[in-house]
């Protein structure tokens, strides 16, 4: 059987590629924690998972200090075995956004690893439900551009041949529903909308405003109140047309579990490295296909196509592009849509160089 031999952890600062803003702060770097495995029979596997801009040396020290020095001599192919085994070693501190980041950064090696070994691309490897899913875009949303802008951005995505985007609200409620209304004018009835309160709402101050924003058709309400408000989340889902999305900010499928129980996630937004890596991303994923509910990932767009083609229920990727100065190339898209790579693997060219030298010592 094949063995690891090395493991190693290791942190990188990486500056976002433009001004993105929402109700409740500004994204300014993007801290990414990597793993690279090797293992006796020449095999290797690189994971990855990131925080915005703080936390990053506490998940590196997490991996160091506790959860690598477990890998060494462990078969690479037992992935659900070797995650079960660092969750419980990690008790003390799950469930949580460090154990959880730490968990994905070597659950993503393994499965790298994994996909390397077969010759195959993640998505086959992980259920090959499709080849390709549609893209919204983000990047033309944020807080703080003008309506003008917003149009403006709104318009050409839509020109190239984007289905939807997203755009944030956190502004009084008159004014993300005039943002909204210009950007619903301009783009017509058939191209999708997203809205995004980052968790800065009440339950009623939410009610509220979707009564104000329903008029103009918006695809979501993604996370209008704080993430551990399940009855809140719950009340407003019953109070608006609009589909609540929610996940970003949930680090454990128990929580997931307990918003579809409660009819709270109308869309589940599970993003790989806060929920604790590929493995529990797609129990998460079959546990919404089970209640009939969509699945579009949060962020990391370079992994989360590949998680997407893999499952049935996927319905959009989010399209921010952030990992293009280390990678060789970016993911394909055609037609609005994001194409499943054809690499083994993760499907993600690094360039080690360029990591290298944006290594925190």
């Amino acid at each position: 059987m094949p063995v690891i031999t090395h493991a190693e952890a290791y942190l990188i600062d990486l500056p976002v590629e433009t001004l993105r803003t929402d109700a409740l702060q500004q994204f300014v770097k993007q801290e990414t924690i990597f793993v690279d495995i090797r293992t006796d029979d020449g095999g290797e596997g690189t994971g990855y998972s990131y925080t915005i801009g703080t936390g990053g040396t506490a998940v590196l020290a997490l991996l160091r200090d506790n959860l690598v020095p477990l890998l060494p001599g462990r078969d690479p192919r037992r992935i659900e075995a070797v995650w079960r085994e660092l969750f419980l070693a990690t008790k003390a501190t799950t469930v949580g956004a460090i154990t959880s980041l730490a968990l994905a950064a070597i659950d993503t090696a393994l499965w790298d690893w994994r996909c390397r070994a077969a010759g195959q691309p993640l998505w086959m490897v992980a259920g090959g439900a499709k080849d390709r899913i549609p893209l919204y875009d983000t990047e033309g949303g944020w807080l703080h551009l003008s309506t003008e802008e917003l149009v403006a951005g709104a318009r050409s995505s839509q020109i190239a041949g984007w289905p939807g985007i997203k755009m944030k609200v956190g502004r009084s409620p008159a004014q993300d529903a005039e943002r909204l209304a210009a950007v619903r004018a301009a783009t017509g009835p058939d191209f999708d909308i997203m809205l995004d309160a980052n968790q800065s709402l009440t339950a009623s101050d939410a009610i509220r405003r979707a009564r104000l924003l329903e008029p103009y058709d918006p695809y979501w309400f993604e996370e209008p109140l704080p993430a551990e408000d399940v009855a809140g989340h719950a009340a407003v889902a019953a109070a608006t047309s609009i589909p609540v999305a929610v996940g970003e900010s949930m680090y454990s499928a128990g929580q997931f579990a307990e918003y579809l129980r409660r009819g709270a996630a109308g869309v589940v937004q599970v993003d790989v490295a806060r929920i604790g890596g590929i493995t529990p991303w797609l129990k998460v994923a079959h546990l919404a296909e089970t209640a009939n509910v969509t699945v579009c990932p949060h962020f990391l767009m370079e992994l989360h196509v590949s998680l997407c083609c893999a499952i049935p229920n996927s319905r959009y990727l989010e399209h921010i592009p952030q990992l293009r100065a280390i990678t060789h190339d970016e993911i394909e898209v055609a037609d609005g849509h994001a194409l499943a790579p054809t690499a083994p693997g993760l499907g993600i060219s690094w360039d080690r160089d360029a990591i290298d030298d944006r290594r925190v010592q």
